[in-house]
């Protein structure tokens, strides 16, 4: 693909990445893969994005980088030595804000740099300027909870800048503010990288906001997920300050959009293109409403079963945490087509959308049934069963073969949901029995 960006940079990186793997283990079962053979690098002066859904291991590769996580295989190194645990010249600023609650807002800024041994009066001085430098002059002896939510994350930049930083890593510190208080927050991190005020050489930050990306980063690395491995990286050329109304920024978010969304030759499930499930397939958190929702807004004479994906997005005001699981489910269901940045309704989906409610419980049945092997074997052994009953036990621990229990749990939960509203089988919550709606 052309958007692929191949480094031909000569200068050794700041930060490099070499064949990372991450597995956590699940208690006597197999382990769950997390990473898988992660391979990047990052230069003087770059800001980069890791950009993905939440899930697909941007924020446990940037716990390798900073060395609080060790990686299961593989090595990342900073400035050409190996990272083993945490090292001077990288710090991080996490998407909790972290503060001490018993401590002021110097208190917690000293932190860091009491813990590297620092004398208390330049501890107290170089504390201060940071608390200048990141905009909290006037509040040095407020506690956090006399805080905002954006005078705390505030706080966080302080502490991590303090100590003089050559990498500033960043796990969506803005994910958890407002959109205006993180657009200020955006606005005056950039402004302390372009005017040098900081000592940084390098900005590396995960987010799953695309726009975002768009507008902080010089180049973009783009995660798969289930396991998280590179699915490529964007370079975005754009001067800063970028306006998110200019055309070409809108380009660039169709050019991720289109990077995120086209798949391979080697994962095409089946000449349709639709992509094939298995049992122990890590299925999205969608409901039926809002897939229909989404079918509704693509069947609407304007749009003639089609659009792309960044005006979904506005028009309905979903993140990609929002969106892709809908069209994931969408794809799996054979309702819709997602390719390059757009969706496009199938004949299936737009038969769904038209019909009468007792219909659409009919056509959801019969495309369960077909596409999400979980629903069919479930339905199968409530059918097979003489009682046609089954505790919803059993199918958890099926499930923990492939997954963690709590995601065992999610996707049960939400296969269940899908199966009652196409009266596909019920469930008895308080007994943690399903059984099938009419049993033969």
């Amino acid at each position: 693909m052309q958007d692929l960006i191949q480094s031909t940079k000569t200068t050794s990186p700041l930060i490099e990445v070499v064949n990372v793997h991450k597995s956590f283990k699940k208690g006597d079962r197999q382990e769950l893969l997390v990473l898988e053979d992660i391979n990047f690098r990052m230069y003087e002066g770059e800001i980069v994005a890791i950009l993905g859904k939440s899930g697909s291991g941007k924020s446990t590769l940037l716990r390798i980088i900073a060395g609080l996580v060790a990686p299961s295989a593989g090595t990342a190194f900073y400035r050409g030595q190996p990272v083993f645990g945490p090292v001077r010249g990288i710090s991080m600023v996490f998407q909790t804000f972290a503060l001490l609650p018993w401590l002021s807002v110097l208190q917690n800024v000293e932190l860091g740099l009491e813990a590297l041994g620092v004398d208390r009066h330049e501890r107290r001085e170089r504390a201060l300027k940071a608390i200048d430098t990141i905009g909290l002059d006037g509040f040095e002896t407020a506690f956090p909870k006399e805080l905002s939510g954006g005078m705390r994350q505030r706080v966080g930049f302080a502490r991590a800048l303090v100590v003089n930083p050559d990498i500033l890593l960043m796990d969506e510190p803005f994910s958890a503010l407002d959109v205006l208080t993180a657009d200020n927050l955006k606005s005056d991190l950039l402004d302390l990288w372009q005017t040098q005020k900081t000592g940084l050489h390098g900005i590396l930050f995960v987010t799953h906001n695309i726009e975002e990306a768009a507008l902080l980063a010089d180049r973009i690395i783009v995660f798969n997920s289930n396991p998280g491995s590179l699915r490529g990286e964007l370079k975005v050329t754009l001067p800063h300050p970028r306006n998110e109304a200019d055309p070409r920024f809108r380009n660039q978010i169709d050019r991720v959009y289109t990077l995120m969304t086209t798949q391979p030759l080697a994962e095409s499930g089946d000449t349709e293109g639709h992509q094939v499930i298995d049992l122990g397939y890590r299925l999205p958190e969608a409901n039926v409403a809002e897939i229909t929702g989404l079918l509704e807004t693509l069947n609407v004479p304007e749009n003639q079963g089609k659009m792309d994906l960044p005006d979904v997005a506005d028009t309905l005001m979903l993140d990609i945490d929002e969106l892709f699981p809908l069209t994931e489910l969408l794809e799996i269901l054979h309702f819709a087509k997602v390719s390059k940045g757009d969706i496009t309704i199938t004949e299936a989906g737009k038969a769904f959308v038209e019909a009468t409610i007792l219909d659409r419980k009919k056509i959801f049945s019969q495309h369960l049934k077909k596409y999400v092997p979980l629903a069919r074997y479930i339905y199968d052994q409530l059918t097979r069963h003489p009682r046609h009953r089954a505790l919803e036990e059993n199918f958890l621990s099926l499930l923990e073969d492939y997954l963690t229990e709590k995601e065992a749990s999610r996707i049960l939960s939400t296969v269940i949901e899908w199966g009652r509203y196409a009266e596909l089988f019920a469930y008895d919550y308080n007994a943690g029995v399903l059984s099938l709606e009419n049993p033969n």
